[in-house]
């Protein structure tokens, strides 16, 4: 072979190597060798013919499924939510026989507010009550001014301590079973949780006894107290729900919306929650 062709030989080689070269070099980088344009790369789900996603889809939730309470319903609730027992400082706890308060509850922001009215010995922590009770209370009083009817607060709040002395003291001389059919075990009376007031008319006569329904000042309460946010807690007609006796004067601050809803149904707080 002369020098000739020899070098004409070696020259194709060369070419042919970097050829192979340059070809995968550019596969290994993701270029068509014959186009030198970038692939996409390939999305693996997107290449499913039967499969679409959409970025705004909400997960569908399982109709058996309980809501939780802080999640929102795309329905607004037709009454209040209800209460549950254990929340000593809410203004719809339900306090009865069967559910009570802790042995050291003390309500927040007790007043003793000197623009309500009380009856003459009302003295002590028997004034304090939480403020928007006061508040609401004094509402009531100046709105029954205006109908001539002049109402008073006989007692409010009722400590843990208290309510045991009064207890026992009923036990003492009437008996544990009739005690119990108008006071209250401690830590289960209303008067604990600083909602409850026992109300009167000005002059005192018939406070806190069963001859109060027959008087102007309780009619008054039983048809206008719900629109202050007072219903009468332990109505007529239900003591074998409540456990207590027909109460007149006493009053239950549940604020307006439960008041209503209450109101409306006819019904006792243990009928309403459902409290057996």
């Amino acid at each position: 072979m002369n020098n000739r062709r020899y070098q004409t030989l070696t020259n194709r080689i060369r070419t042919a190597g970097l050829a192979a070269v340059l070809i995968a070099t550019l596969a290994l980088s993701g270029c068509d060798p014959l186009t030198a344009q970038t692939k996409v790369p390939t999305n693996p789900v997107a290449q499913q013919p039967n499969q679409t996603e959409s970025p705004t889809q909400e997960p569908q939730k399982d109709p058996q499924q309980t809501e939780q309470p802080g999640q929102t319903d795309p329905t607004p609730p037709q009454e209040p939510s209800k209460a549950t027992a254990g929340a000593p400082g809410s203004i719809s706890v339900l306090v009865n026989k069967q559910l009570g308060l802790p042995d050291d509850f003390q309500p927040s922001n007790l007043v003793d507010d000197p623009d309500l009215h009380f009856l003459s010995g009302g003295g002590g922590e028997k004034r304090l009550m939480r403020g928007e009770v006061a508040n609401a209370l004094k509402q009531m009083f100046a709105a029954s001014e205006k109908e001539g009817i002049y109402l008073s607060v006989a007692s409010a709040y009722r400590s843990h301590a208290t309510q045991t002395q009064l207890f026992n003291y009923y036990v003492s001389t009437q008996g544990e079973t009739e005690a119990r059919r108008y006071s209250a075990v401690p830590g289960h009376s209303e008067h604990e949780t600083g909602l409850a007031v026992d109300v009167s008319g000005r002059d005192g006569a018939c406070a806190v006894e069963d001859c109060f329904a027959d008087t102007k000042e309780a009619k008054w309460i039983a048809k206008n107290a719900v629109k202050f946010g007072f219903i009468i807690r332990y109505p007529k007609g239900k003591e074998a729900v409540t456990g207590y006796a027909y109460e007149p004067w006493h009053l239950r601050y549940v604020g307006q919306d439960l008041a209503a809803a209450i109101t409306a149904k006819n019904v006792t707080m243990e009928e309403y929650f459902n409290v057996k």
